[in-house]
């Protein structure tokens, strides 16, 4: 932490220089504390209103648990993505104090928000493969206090499965779909839905699909105008890019409400 910079935002709000609107400005971007191996960001949440996430893969046990550690003493939550089954136990037999998700492959350590079910967002799948994927968005979600509507194994080999659930997915704030083979559910959905839209292509299919490129092209194409599409096996990013979205939604909700009536 830079403690100098810190003590100078503090006795400029003290002395009446800077507002505190203005003092909590600039703590957001202050401080990170560095392990040597990684620069751990202490302020992220303040900034962007989310969890904060170490990417699993290519980290050992022992460095997941010191950025876990280092970020668990400023974060509500700290979720880790994409870890192995055998990485995850070793964390945990370390750091005892959060749980693993098998599906997800996630780990999630802190206390987690209570969820608003007025701030839904539905996780939509084409098939049982892509629940890994899918449950990476959805419990990512949860650890943000949003409520999931899942609605799992809807693509278009059955399309006449994901019909009954069109009316209830159009009451809800934003729809993540992970698809993989073709990709197709993202466009039929795009075509059925006044949502926000936010589609994950996936590795599974077979070998012309390209393990993930396939479906990632075929979103990108989608004759269903304003999709979102997030990189392949992204469930995380398309939570986030689900939350940004939610949370321009409450800034005009606020913003609505705080507004003088005119005469």
């Amino acid at each position: 932490m830079d403690t100098q910079r810190l003590q100078a935002i503090l006795t400029a709000l003290q002395a009446g220089q800077i507002t505190a609107l203005e003092a909590f400005s600039l703590l957001k971007t202050l401080t990170f504390d560095d392990l040597g191996f990684a620069k751990t960001d202490a302020h992220r949440a303040a900034r962007q209103g989310i969890p904060e996430v170490i990417f699993g893969p290519g980290k050992t046990g022992p460095q997941i648990v010191k950025i876990a550690e280092s970020l668990l003493a400023h974060h509500q939550v700290v979720v880790v993505t994409k870890v192995d089954v055998t990485v995850a136990e070793q964390v945990l037999s370390l750091l005892p104090v959060g749980r693993y998700e098998t599906t997800a492959r996630m780990l999630i350590f802190g206390t987690e928000p209570p969820v608003e079910a007025k701030l839904t967002v539905s996780v939509v799948t084409a098939g049982t493969a892509d629940l890994s994927v899918a449950e990476e968005a959805a419990l990512y979600l949860s650890a943000s206090g949003i409520y999931v509507n899942r609605v799992y194994d809807v693509g278009v080999a059955g399309i006449h499965r994901i019909f009954p659930s069109v009316e209830q997915l159009n009451q809800t704030k934003a729809v993540i779909i992970v698809a993989g083979m073709d990709g197709a559910l993202a466009s039929v959905l795009g075509g059925l839905l006044s949502v926000p839209i936010i589609a994950v292509p996936t590795s599974v299919g077979y070998g012309a699909s390209f393990q993930g490129l396939s479906p990632l092209l075929a979103m990108l194409n989608s004759c269903a105008a304003g999709l979102t599409v997030v990189n392949i096996d992204n469930g995380f990013g398309a939570a986030v890019a689900a939350l940004r979205i939610l949370g321009s939604l409450k800034t005009t909700l606020t913003s609505h409400t705080q507004r003088p009536e005119s005469d």
